[in-house]
């Protein structure tokens, strides 16, 4: 299903280790993407993906391992360089709930376009469209949004910009078989028009419905990267769920 396997990865990271006050989190992580794909982190709660996603953005220092991110170091100089161009949506992000689906979108908007009023309303508009919401939710204040609502508005937030590269953590955690159907379509089409979106997600049932790739990661550890029908064939599995489990029951390291 890999695409774009001849573009150069838009995030390379190679033996990630970070400890926070003296417990290992990350032992050993790596992974890549490429433009165009949905790569997928997969583990359970407590794995490290999370701490996986805050490092590759530099938002955490890690203690050793590379990490290229569009071609430079997250914690180097040229980082606010590619700032930009990467969009992120955090597990625990909310929305302003005091203002508008509107006026959280042209916040951002504003941001992203470095204050140019013009280019930040047409930003907002392709954010209003990317989310789904109808005129009548964006005018309403978040507050009042169902968190499938207030889901769709913080990923149309994040990718308005068309970032080449989407980190999003637990996009679709918490919502109802609809919400996560439309969220997942959001997903789909950004990589469909180029971008390169990595999601962390501990549902494995969902990772295969929506990668490309995945990165089993267990103690914070990678424990392989391949297709969904490599793993499948890999580990002798009639899905992700039961792929997982034999990798981590196999103790199979980095592959």
């Amino acid at each position: 299903m890999d695409k774009n396997s001849d573009g150069a990865p838009l995030l390379d990271a190679r033996g990630v280790v970070k400890t926070i006050r003296g417990r290992p989190v990350l032992s050993g992580v790596s992974l890549e993407v490429r433009p165009g794909e949905v790569h997928v982190l997969a583990g359970p709660n407590g794995a490290g993906k999370t701490t996986t996603m805050r490092v590759i953005l530099g938002l955490a220092r890690r203690d050793s391992g590379v990490v290229r991110l569009l071609g430079v170091d997250p914690e180097g100089p040229e980082a606010r360089r590619v700032a930009g161009l990467v969009g992120y949506l955090p597990e625990d992000a909310r929305p302003y709930g005091r203002l508008t689906g509107w006026e959280n979108l042209y916040f951002y908007a504003l941001v992203y376009a470095g204050g140019d009023r013009d280019r930040a309303r047409r930003l907002a508009m392709e954010g209003a469209r990317i989310s789904g919401l109808p005129e009548e939710a964006l005018a309403r204040r978040a507050s009042t949004y169902s968190k499938g609502m207030a889901r769709r508005l913080l990923l149309a937030r994040a990718v308005m910009h068309r970032p080449r590269l989407a980190v999003l953590d637990e996009p679709t955690s918490g919502l109802d078989v609809f919400s996560a159907l439309r969220v997942r379509g959001l997903i789909r089409r950004l990589a469909g028009e180029g971008a390169g979106v990595l999601l962390s997600t501990h549902n494995l049932l969902e990772a295969q419905e929506v990668a490309d790739r995945v990165t089993f990661i267990s103690g914070g550890r990678t424990l392989c990267t391949c297709t969904v029908g490599e793993a499948l064939d890999r580990f002798n599995a009639g899905n992700l769920e039961e792929a997982f489990v034999a990798a981590v029951g196999g103790g199979h390291g980095p592959g």
